[in-house]
């Protein structure tokens, strides 16, 4: 009876890697998915043995729509999927310690999460937000040199000198846009096998801890030398971390000596990184350094109505003058203002007049003004989400929480004074790096997901009550 119950989970198993195939790299197929070992199934839940805790969340921050498209046909609709991890305690004959994923827990895939709307899924995932792009980028006198020579890498990745590339300047002007223009630009190209990634500092720091706690240092090691194009924005988090800095120095050496393309954005330029190590400062000036510098008054009304064709919204010039002149630093902050505008049209159902635009603006500055202090703030959230301030604080992972966490923290940061630290404090003792994350998260869903627009517009106004 025993060899029976292999068998069938050998055989979906089997189903499931025919499936995977059809919609990965030859290479990553080898790397991620034919290590894994099928172990059990039950009903129908799958469960796997992966060799490490950041296997595990590679998988799932990676391949989590191709396994839930494998699923679906090795199994059905309902299929589910369940993690063993393998722990080698180091010696010549390891146990084997089987970690059965919790039923509740964000690594057990549930119910069909996903609805899979086209034919093909992403071969690779890059994490790259696929509406940054060129196209989309204004160009300006404060810009030029930076769009310029991303423009050329993308064209040609690492056959320029502009290897490393490495974009700074002050939070908000575009430079996660034009990075990861690069890298979408590359993807596109016709017949394109390069592997790009984008990924912050504050999650490649996360990820080599949990590769640290979990002995799987090599694997986390091997897969960042194997990318082809390598983005990673914010270095200057890496600041005061020695062994992640020692990590990325040698990651740094193998991918520059293979040819490999990398991308840098910081909020400084080098020469100003404090607590970074000499040797890596050195390879950052190897390549180009370039800034992007605030925008001026024409550049600033020329991104309001590029935002105003792409959300297919209407506005006088006069009111594009008025928001471009009393938004005169922050481009971030310039989109959401205008957010903000189109959806109160919307609502209103009224045109974007200089009357609704200065009412938006006051409101904005009388919002920044006005002291809301951070227990506020989570008993708002909690309330308009319908969730407890203990999960808010909490360790779970689920997204119907992780998401008001995040929305919280991000108001946290733009109506407090708090630092970084002490808002992770009042979240559950989180780390600095987590808080970051969130507030980058919601900055750029917010960008994308009017759903969400309208979470953190409706959050603002019970905030003012």
């Amino acid at each position: 009876m025993e060899t029976a119950v292999k068998n069938d989970v050998a055989q979906v198993w089997k189903d499931c890697l025919m499936v995977i195939r059809e919609h990965v790299t030859e290479q990553s197929f080898k790397t991620w998915f034919e290590p894994i070992i099928p172990y059990k199934l039950i009903n129908k839940r799958l469960i796997i043995q992966v060799p490490s805790q950041f296997f595990y969340e590679w998988l799932e921050n990676n391949y989590v729509k191709i396994l839930r498209k494998a699923l679906d046909y090795a199994i059905g609709k309902d299929g589910q999927l369940e993690y063993t991890i393998i722990i080698d305690s180091g010696g010549q004959k390891a146990a084997q310690k089987k970690v059965e994923t919790p039923k509740e827990d964000s690594r057990v895939i549930p119910k069909n999460p996903f609805e899979i709307k086209t034919s093909s899924d992403i071969i690779f995932d890059s994490q790259l937000n696929k509406n940054y792009r060129f196209e989309n980028y204004v160009e300006g006198s404060c810009n030029r040199l930076a769009r310029a020579a991303s423009v050329a890498v993308a064209q040609k990745p690492s056959v320029t000198a502009f290897n490393p590339l490495m974009i700074y300047g002050d939070v908000g002007l575009g430079k996660t846009h034009l990075v990861q223009a690069i890298g979408n630009y590359i993807e596109d190209q016709p017949g394109n096998n390069k592997l790009v990634l984008y990924v912050s500092s504050e999650k490649f720091t996360s990820q080599f801890i949990n590769a640290i706690r979990d002995n799987s240092l090599q694997d986390f090691m091997n897969f960042y030398m194997m990318v082809d194009v390598l983005i990673i924005d914010d270095i200057q988090f890496l600041a005061g971390k020695e062994k992640t800095q020692e990590t990325f120095f040698h990651i740094f050496n193998h991918l520059h000596q293979s040819g490999k393309q990398i991308v840098m954005t910081s909020d400084r330029p080098p020469r100003e990184l404090s607590g970074m190590e000499d040797r890596l400062l050195s390879r950052f000036k190897w390549g180009l350094t370039t800034d992007i510098q605030i925008p001026d008054l024409e550049t600033r009304m020329a991104i309001i109505q590029n935002k105003l064709a792409t959300e297919k919204a209407e506005m006088d010039m006069e009111v594009v003058e008025y928001l471009a002149n009393c938004v005169d630093s922050n481009v971030r902050e310039l989109e959401g203002v205008l957010n903000s505008l189109i959806v109160d049209s919307a609502l209103l159902q009224r045109k974007i007049d200089i009357e609704l635009a200065k009412y938006r603006i006051k409101s904005l500055v009388e919002e920044s003004q006005k002291a809301i202090s951070i227990d506020k703030i989570i008993d708002v959230v909690t309330s308009h989400f319908n969730i407890k301030v203990a999960d808010i604080k909490g360790k779970t992972r689920l997204r119907e929480v992780v998401l008001p966490r995040q929305i919280a923290m991000f108001l946290t940061k733009e109506y407090t004074e708090l630092s970084l630290k002490a808002i992770g404090y009042h979240f559950g003792g989180r780390d600095h790096s987590t808080v970051i994350h969130a507030i980058q998260t919601i900055n750029d869903l917010q960008n994308q997901d009017r759903e969400l627009q309208m979470h953190i517009k409706e959050i603002k106004e019970k905030l003012k009550k």
